[in-house]
């Protein structure tokens, strides 16, 4: 038998194969494809891929000259006047560096094969999926300090801080911007008191009118005013009886009743709104708030014995600016939680996006971190984000560029921006600090450039 006969015959033992040339016509179609397809396999050599198969990626393998192997396929089964599913191979031809055809081979023939492999890939999945969300909790159970995402020095130091003071009954004051996270710092320091098997009730204090703030906080008793339910309500502090409470944005809370909250905290005990018996209380108290409460003491907002009882222990949580290093930790973080809820593949993030998420101030912290994190991700679905996945932070990250004054760091060559912190290093007397201060860029990203540039 001649060598091209048995080529031919060789070809026509595959499932359904196809070869087009550079320009996208068909070189050869084996018989099962033609057949498949509905279409004359004499009568289809010379065609456009395109119009024999309406649905093909030939066009793309030409055009990028990257191969697509396992690709799902759907097409329409002449012979059974059905649709069938296909897995194919799709693979360019190359001469040196350039593209002069592509073939396509299927690689299952039989729906069935295809739909119960895709099930079960699915199937696996899920029980990923869940297996993920449970490993999550179990480590917050067993290590609540593990919910706190982070390894700078600050964060390190705020994670002892909270340890230390935990299992005590300590009042502790969480403060610091919008966004940066202090409900989860509370709710980390309820998790590992002695009171974590018992409630922890958080209220906003911002977020409830005033004239309604003191029958939330303590409770009512029947008939104490109009449209008072019978039998009174229990109030929060009740609720968190034996537990945790946390008063978030305690700045908010209006003079009246800070008066009654500094009673309470004094005497251990509440009486409810129109009620005429007292009710004893064991509660660990923390408060959280992104405003000065020392600037609203001097304006006569905010009782001053008030704030020396509820800030035993001060927890600052820096803005997320001034921890630039916790970001790859943070990315890690956000993008498996963006995988269990919207069930999306995210393996990391790019050394390049991670450039630019460092770059930037985030005036909305670690939480407006989640919401860019949370859409590159929607927008990868899966793999790696990469920075075509950030066009929509991109403008903002310019703008923000755009307007540094002349003496930040941003949009200066390597040499430039070298020779700019090697000046301010100078003028400060090597104090790192004030060069950061100097530069308008904060302390963990200078001590990265020092790093970058093997500056001593």
């Amino acid at each position: 038998m001649e060598t091209n006969e048995l080529i031919r015959l060789s070809l026509e033992a595959f499932p359904n194969y196809i070869l087009v040339d550079d320009k996208g016509l068909i070189v050869y179609i084996n018989k099962v494809y033609s057949e498949l397809l509905g279409v004359d396999q004499a009568e289809s050599i010379g065609r456009h891929v395109s119009d024999v198969i309406p649905n093909t990626r030939m066009d793309a393998i030409l055009k990028t000259g990257a191969a697509e192997n396992g690709s799902i396929m759907k097409f329409h089964n002449h012979n059974t006047d059905e649709d069938i599913t296909l897995v194919c191979n799709r693979i360019p031809i190359t001469v040196g560096n350039r593209i002069v055809g592509a073939v396509a081979v299927t690689t299952l023939n039989d729906i069935s094969e295809v739909d119960l492999l895709s099930k079960e890939i699915e199937r696996i999945r899920e029980e990923n999926r869940k297996m993920d969300v449970q490993i999550s909790k179990m480590k917050k159970i067993l290590n609540p300090i593990e919910s706190i995402i982070g390894n700078s020095k600050v964060i390190i130091d705020i994670k002892k801080s909270i340890s230390d003071y935990a299992k005590s009954n300590l009042s502790i004051l969480i403060t610091g911007e919008t966004g940066v996270g202090k409900e989860v710092f509370a709710n980390t320091i309820h998790q590992l008191s002695n009171r974590s098997m018992n409630n922890f009730v958080k209220i906003n204090c911002a977020a409830i009118p005033h004239d309604l703030l003191e029958s939330e906080l303590f409770g009512y008793a029947e008939g104490a005013f109009s449209g008072a339910n019978k039998g009174g309500k229990i109030g929060k502090f009740e609720l968190a009886n034996n537990g945790t409470i946390l008063l978030d944005e305690i700045g908010e809370m209006p003079m009246p009743l800070q008066s009654k909250l500094l009673r309470v905290l004094q005497e251990n005990e509440l009486d409810r709104v129109g009620g005429t018996k007292s009710v004893k209380l064991n509660i660990r108290l923390i408060c959280s708030t992104n405003g000065n409460i020392e600037e609203l003491i001097r304006k006569k907002l905010f009782r001053e014995d008030l704030y020396y009882r509820i800030n035993t222990v001060t927890l600052q949580i820096p803005p997320l600016r001034a921890r630039l290093t916790d970001i790859p930790k943070l990315c890690e973080y956000f993008t498996a939680k963006v995988n269990q809820i919207e069930n999306t593949r995210i393996s990391g993030v790019s050394e390049e996006v991670l450039e630019v998420l460092q770059s930037y101030d985030w005036p909305g912290n670690v939480r407006e971190l989640e919401h860019v994190i949370y859409r590159a991700s929607v927008l990868c679905q899966s793999g790696t984000i990469e920075l075509k996945h950030l066009n929509f932070f991109l403008d903002k990250v310019k703008l923000e560029s755009a307007v540094d004054s002349e003496n930040s760091l941003k949009g200066l060559t390597s040499e430039m921006e070298r020779k700019s912190i090697v000046e301010a290093l100078k003028a400060t007397g090597g104090n790192k600090s004030k060069a950061a201060k100097m530069l308008k860029i904060d302390r963990s990203l200078l001590y990265n450039k020092l790093k970058k540039y093997n500056i001593k």
